[in-house]
């Protein structure tokens, strides 16, 4: 059971990393990181690193994505 839940939260970082990549736009790639994030602290804590994955969760998550939303909200410019 341990090794297909295992290959499903793989696949799910997988795909995840995939949107991440194929997704153009700052912004929503932005949300799309957020959300690899959260699947790669789904993965950790499977891995049973529950340290790794509250790092993660709060890095990943919410620490970085928003640094890149600011960034991209600094480089557009005020809306007219």
């Amino acid at each position: 059971m341990t090794t297909a839940l295992l290959l499903t939260v793989l696949a799910l970082v997988a795909f995840a990393g995939l949107a991440v990549v194929v997704t153009g736009d700052p912004a929503r790639q932005a949300i799309t990181l957020s959300l690899f994030s959260l699947t790669l602290t789904v993965l950790f804590l499977v891995l049973q690193a529950p340290d790794v994955a509250l790092s993660e969760l709060v890095v990943g998550a919410a620490v970085v994505p928003l640094l890149v939303m600011l960034t991209v909200r600094k480089v557009r410019g005020p809306k007219p």
